[in-house]
């Protein structure tokens, strides 16, 4: 017999009700997802978070002007306020190119239809270093005297202000909350101020970021010294929608590999040029983060 209590009948719209908006919700998600433009008027370019947003739309005027030139298209530079919000933009249709570093890509990735087409390249060499650095002062000389200290990395989706250096203390048995305190500042530049103020003994950072940070006059190296260098990894990658127009596709990654002055690449520390990338590329990347136990899926 069916249940004729009011009760049964109020749980039983309630549970019908939810899954009505449920689909109602899938279905606008499809309908958002499949009316993103393959060939739009104005190209949103995303541009990695790793310092100031103001300082970096401005390094990058140029790249703007050229992209513009090159592809008969307005441009949009777009500067996140971290990783995860550009992982999130991409995700949801809302960037047509993005700038990664190859930890953010490999996140990117996972949850979004985008392909890797070109990386950033210093005289033909496409691979690049991290440093961990430490402040002059707090008797640090080799990755092992960080035990009991503070260390400071950048974004959680950093490659190279995160991934690379803690594993690097990992392959020295040194693991966070057990052997030492990490801290999440968003930015390389923050991870080395941070060191330089003895806030953090400790950091892990891009070499060539740090690098610029020194002849910038922002870092003394008096007060912070260089304690290991990094093997090399592949260099940070730029990747497009792959649901945009072939033919533009073509455009773009014709635009990035013909790229050669240095007005245009002032705002990639060390560019020379761009070279050619793809997915498996990074495949380095993911092992590392399996080798750390890192769930990609969560971050």
């Amino acid at each position: 017999m069916f249940n004729t209590s009011p009760e049964y009948w109020r749980n039983f719209m309630k549970k019908w009700s939810y899954l009505a908006v449920f689909m109602i919700m899938v279905t606008f998600a499809g309908i958002v997802l499949a009316s993103v433009d393959p060939d739009p008027a104005i190209l949103k370019v995303a541009l990695l978070p790793d310092e100031n947003a103001s300082t970096i739309i401005k390094k990058n005027e140029n790249l703007k002007v050229y992209l513009e030139k090159q592809l008969g298209k307005k441009i949009e530079l777009v500067v996140t306020t971290d990783y995860s919000s550009m992982i999130e933009a991409m995700r949801h249709g809302r960037l047509d190119l993005g700038y990664f570093g190859p930890l953010s890509y490999v996140l990117a990735k996972s949850k979004s239809d985008i392909e890797a087409f070109a990386c950033l390249s210093e005289s033909g060499n496409t691979t690049y270093n991290s440093v961990i650095i430490a402040n002059a002062n707090a008797g640090i000389n080799s990755l092992e005297d960080i035990a009991g200290k503070d260390m400071a990395y950048g974004d959680t989706a950093s490659t190279s202000s995160h991934l690379i250096p803690k594993s690097m203390l990992a392959e020295k048995g040194l693991i966070n909350a057990r052997d030492y305190n990490e801290h999440f500042l968003g930015a390389h530049d923050a991870v080395a101020l941070t060191v330089q103020n003895g806030k953090a003994q400790a950091g892990g950072l891009s070499k060539i970021i740090f690098e610029t940070l020194v002849e910038k006059g922002m870092i003394d190296p008096t007060k912070v010294k260089v304690i290991a260098v990094s093997k090399p990894f592949p260099q940070y990658p730029w990747a497009m929608r792959s649901n945009l127009d072939p033919e533009l596709k073509k455009r773009i990654r014709s635009a990035f590999l013909d790229m050669k002055d240095p007005e245009v690449l002032k705002g990639f520390k060390g560019a020379t040029g761009f070279g050619p990338m793809c997915d498996k590329d990074y495949d380095i990347v993911r092992d590392l983060a399996k080798v750390l136990n890192l769930d990609l899926a969560r971050m």
